[in-house]
């Protein structure tokens, strides 16, 4: 009986050993993962990854672990699991505009004007976030911004403090200014404002042999079925400007030595990169001067497709007498038989191929005794490349009678501009006199981008020589591409030349070179000049 209470008290000790034994291997491990802290109790020894195994949590490429995976686990040890992703992110913020004050014409000094309202501009910014958690930890910046919306600067005009000293100019001298018409008279210094709000477009702005009425284009509003209207001022009086019959007018002149005709070209309205067509046709129509009335109208070219870039229109310019027409186009220039009503070409190029939302045409200037025709004719290759590419455009003059062609300057370039000055000889001179002038391209290879010199020379191309702007000062550049207006213009006597030079009006006299600043707010362009 003893000996099996002992052997009952060995069994019951062994059992107590291996119990306690066991309890000692029994180890308490605490796993934070997924938002959610858990303990867990192991009776032998584990590794972090057979725990984590045990615990069914599977690890992600990218998480982030507080201990290795190979290391031993300890009583108490708590294992931190972060789960590491990462998104894209676009953000849209705005961008400030900014404020600029600018020069205008006809404020006193100082005198302040409220222009264009600012408006803030937005742009996207695109990230790669990481997260920890779902909690950012780190962006990056992919690319750069995508403007979605460009800002539009607030716009103070201010008087500009600038004067024009004193002197006396022969004729009328007009201009276009912040899309309004200002004329000059008698003295340089008197410069007058003509219209407030039509918003003139440059497609028009020509003054009467005898500076006694101008016409213009001037936008409308969007919501008219035509993009523009003509316009009429009495320069006599200071009466409202009159408005015309045509409307989507391309080109309109008064005729010379014509009492009261004004010769035009129309288009139509246009969805597309400009908001024209050209329809191509010229009209001669008879005004009243005062109303701006129609009385009369004839068909001088009936509408046409208008050969190659047909759509963008042609020039025109009328001899100084009245009698010949001449035409130009984007692949030649010559005059308008009046009578048998179709083109007469003088000269014949290639097209010049812009890859832009403009097309080149030739100008024209017509010598005073209406027998020469100066313009520029695009030239041929220089190597391989497409005729309509050639960098090349050279000033020549044409007879109006159609005998010759005569080259005056190799790569004058393609905003060359050539005009003729009136005769210049005294009256009791047999022979009439005068000069070419023509904007010379100091990069001729590359002239649609070039800075220009004024050059002058006299009618035949000899005594060549260089009238503004002074050496080492910056040349003209032509920033209205495609528009048929010129950037300078002769007075009636010969003794000036007015030009726009970065976007002021100078007067410059031709004997001497000396050069007046007239405007000051870069915003000036057209100048014309007449009696």
């Amino acid at each position: 009986m003893l000996s099996r209470i002992l052997v009952y008290m060995l069994i019951l000790c062994s059992a107590i050993a291996c119990r306690s034994a066991q309890e000692e291997k029994s180890i308490e491990v605490t796993v934070i993962a997924d938002g959610r802290e858990t303990t867990y109790s192991f009776a032998r020894d584990l590794t972090v990854d057979q725990v984590l195994t045990g615990a069914q949590i599977e690890l992600g490429p990218r998480d982030r672990i507080s201990h290795p995976l190979v290391s031993p686990v300890l009583n108490g040890m708590r294992i931190t699991i972060r789960r590491v992703s990462e998104r894209e992110s676009c953000e849209q913020e705005e961008i400030a505009h900014q404020r600029r004050l600018l020069p205008k014409e006809g404020l006193l000094p100082g005198e302040r004007e409220k222009g264009e309202a600012g408006v803030n501009g937005r742009r996207e910014i695109c990230y790669r976030i990481l997260l920890e958690d779902e909690a950012e930890v780190d962006r990056v910046q992919l690319g750069s911004p995508t403007v979605m919306q460009e800002p539009v600067d607030e716009v103070i005009y201010v008087g500009t403090s600038n004067t024009v000293q004193p002197l006396e100019i022969p004729g009328r001298l007009s201009y276009i200014n912040h899309e309004n018409a200002w004329t000059i008279i008698g003295n340089a210094a008197s410069k007058r404002r003509l219209t407030w709000d039509h918003k003139l477009d440059a497609h028009v702005f020509h003054q009467k042999h005898d500076g006694a009425r101008l016409i213009f284009t001037g936008e409308t509003d969007e919501t008219d079925e035509f993009f523009n209207e003509l316009w009429m001022i009495n320069l006599e009086d200071e009466s409202e400007p009159a408005r015309m019959t045509p409307t989507d007018v391309l080109f309109a002149q008064w005729r010379p030595r014509a009492p009261n005709e004004i010769a035009y070209s129309t288009g139509e309205s246009n969805l597309g990169a400009t908001n024209w067509k050209a329809l191509n046709n010229l009209w001669l129509m008879s005004v009243d001067l005062h109303s701006g009335r129609t009385l009369g109208i004839e068909e001088l070219l009936p509408e046409s497709g208008g050969g190659l870039y047909g759509w963008w229109g042609k020039n025109f310019s009328w001899s100084p007498v009245g009698d010949k027409l001449a035409w130009a186009r984007a692949d030649g220039f010559g005059l308008v038989d009046l009578a048998g009503k179709r083109l007469t070409p003088l000269a014949q190029y290639a097209v010049f191929h812009s890859a832009a939302t403009w097309v080149w045409l030739s100008p024209l200037s017509w010598s005073f005794d209406g027998q020469l025709l100066a313009g520029i004719v695009h030239g041929p290759p220089l190597a391989d490349e497409p005729a309509e590419t050639s960098p090349i455009f050279n000033l020549v003059v044409a007879s109006a009678d159609g005998r010759f062609v005569a080259p005056i300057r190799q790569s004058a370039g393609m905003w060359s501009a050539p005009a003729f000055s009136p005769d210049v000889a005294p009256r009791s001179a047999e022979n009439k006199s005068g000069y070419l002038a023509w904007l010379h391209a100091r990069e001729p290879h590359t002239s649609m981008s070039s800075e220009y010199d004024l050059m002058l020379a006299d009618r035949d191309g000899s005594n060549q020589r260089r009238l503004f702007p002074a050496p080492g000062e910056p040349g003209i550049h032509r920033n209205n591409f495609g528009s048929r207006a010129g950037d300078y213009v002769w007075s009636p006597d010969g003794r000036f030349i007015a030009l726009i030079y970065a976007g002021d009006l100078w007067l410059i006299e031709v004997e001497t070179g000396a050069a007046r600043q007239l405007t000051f707010d870069g915003e000036s362009s057209n100048p014309i000049w007449t009696r």
